[in-house]
């Protein structure tokens, strides 16, 4: 048979929606295979699971062999980083974990797998990719929650310390206290504590509450719904799909209209002398 014809078959199952969910389905019973074998089980058993993993590794194999020929078989393939992520979870798999000193290594590895899910589901792939460009901009808000952290557990430490050393006793202690009033757990023990002794330190839980839970953390949400509209008008473009795609053809559209009708002006201008 041609290369060109195999090329074809492979992309035509590449690109199959049947083989696709088949090879999620795969990806879900390998997480719960290696779930299955954190239970004390009849060693029967346990070497049919043994051969199913197996079974799923080399199944895994030809799946990226099917992609990596459907894609052009050239380093191309590699550009896209879900292909080597991929690439390199189903190639660690390979390695044997039996009588092997990286045997735990291994199987790690193998838990892992369930992540490929990620790079068969675009709505999660736009979730983690969204993810990853919006930590840089969430790292400077995160700076910033630290200073306030910082400075409103030093002002707690000398205010409170006396009033509960096991709260307030140093700056390190302090912190891990307010972090427990922002997440709101028991929180109104901590500042009713105080209360007894300063009236008006309701203002400072209230303010750093504002500041910090309300403030700074919706910073950060929108930081991460703004990456992942981003991304999202990302792969509709590429897929065409969507309001954004459409918005692109209309601008090709109308730049095109705008060029011909600019020739045929010059004609005009042009016959006119």
């Amino acid at each position: 048979m041609p290369a060109k014809s195999i090329k074809n078959i492979l992309f035509t199952i590449n690109e199959n929606k049947l083989f696709q969910i088949f090879i999620i389905t795969v990806i879900i019973l390998s997480a719960l295979l290696i779930g299955v074998k954190t239970y004390d089980i009849d060693p029967t058993y346990l070497r049919i699971l043994e051969f199913l993993d197996v079974a799923i590794t080399y199944l895994f194999l030809f799946e990226i062999v099917v992609r990596f020929i459907a894609q052009g078989h050239n380093l191309s393939f590699f550009k896209k980083g879900w292909n080597v992520f991929d690439t390199l979870i189903v190639a660690a798999s390979l390695i044997p974990i039996d009588n092997s000193e990286m045997v735990l290594l291994a199987r790690l590895i193998r838990v892992f797998r369930v992540l490929r899910l990620v790079s068969f589901i675009p709505e999660l792939r736009i979730l983690i990719s969204a993810l990853l460009k919006a930590l840089p901009p969430m790292g400077y808000v995160l700076l910033l929650m630290f200073i306030m952290f910082y400075i409103y557990a030093a002002v707690g430490s000398f205010l409170f310390e006396s009033i509960n050393k096991t709260l307030w006793g140093d700056i390190a202690v302090s912190m891990l206290t307010l972090f427990r009033v922002v997440t709101f757990e028991d929180w109104t023990d901590v500042m009713y504590e105080t209360m007894e002794v300063y009236p008006l330190s309701w203002m400072f839980y209230l303010s750093f509450i504002f500041l910090n839970a309300f403030v700074f953390l919706n910073m950060m949400i929108g930081i991460v719904i703004e990456r992942m509209q981003s991304e999202q008008n990302a792969y509709n473009l590429e897929n065409d799909e969507g309001e954004v795609s459409e918005l692109r053809t209309i601008s090709e559209n109308t730049e095109a209209i705008m060029l011909r009708l600019e020739q045929l002006e010059a004609r005009l201008a042009a016959q006119n002398k």
